[in-house]
């Protein structure tokens, strides 16, 4: 493990960078993912999930060609409360992300990393899923309400807001809407995030600050690295990639949080 900020250390965290941002932009999604997941079995796992903020602030930067003004006031009127909801959810994340041990924290991360696996594939199927969705997943103030508060709680804690989406996208939204919900929400959350971790002193020094908006670059440029390459692979092969390289990480932090590897 590599315990002090090296240049071994930062060559490693680069190319854990590029290659989540490939994979984002060759498969649609698994940025923040990928990064946090395979970051946490080289580092200490808080520092994974904060060093993780800025970047994946910056490639969903790209979201902001796709909206209008009148998408932004629609989205805004219309899902306020799932956004203040996650506000408050993502700082009590955070807060909570200071006070669990690495252990149990990189336990957790390889059993969402896993679990997304599954869920994925419906390799394993959960009983009552489909009832608590068509209880839970519902455009009312409520719904909203408990769905932004659980997920902004998991997405502060270790960068995970496949929840999140997974919501709107049941809200039956036109692409343009669902574009301007989800950029609304993810960029406002790390804005506020990137704030808040410093102001809890999660960084745990200026040195990895730095680091951390100055890996924005190789992101962005592991996206387009990845745009590039979808054309030469299939869905199917794509999906693949991402979801052997979660299982491979998911394996990895599992192990280590039980003390194994």
């Amino acid at each position: 493990m590599l315990s002090a900020f090296t240049p071994e250390l930062i060559v490693a965290m680069a190319v854990v960078i590029v290659v989540a941002g490939a994979v984002n932009g060759l498969a649609g999604f698994g940025f923040a993912l990928v990064g946090t997941m395979a970051l946490a079995t080289a580092i200490d796992p808080t520092t994974a999930v904060v060093f993780m903020i800025a970047p994946i602030l910056g490639v969903n930067l790209s979201l902001l060609g796709d909206l209008s003004i009148e998408d932004l006031q629609t989205c805004g009127r219309r899902f306020w409360p799932l956004m203040l909801a996650a506000l408050v959810g993502t700082i009590t994340g955070l807060v909570v992300l200071d006070r669990v041990p690495q252990g149990p924290l990189k336990l957790g991360l390889g059993v969402i990393s896993l679990g997304f696996v599954l869920s994925t594939q419906r390799i394993v199927p959960i009983p009552g899923l489909d009832r608590a969705k068509d209880g839970c997943f519902v455009e009312s103030t409520a719904g909203m309400l408990g769905v932004g508060a659980v997920s902004g709680l998991l997405f502060g804690g270790t960068n995970v807001g496949v929840q999140l989406v997974a919501y709107l996208r049941s809200c039956n939204l036109s692409h343009g809407l669902f574009v301007g919900v989800v950029a609304m929400v993810f960029l406002g959350l790390n804005g506020i995030r990137i704030g808040a971790a410093g102001a809890l002193g999660l960084y745990p020094s200026a040195g990895l600050a730095v680091a951390s908006f100055v890996a924005v670059v190789p992101a962005v440029a592991g996206v387009a690295v990845g745009k590039r390459l979808r054309t030469a692979v299939d869905e199917r092969e794509r999906r693949i990639v991402v979801l052997a390289l979660l299982t491979v990480i998911g394996v990895r932090l599992v192990l280590g949080g039980l003390g194994i590897a």
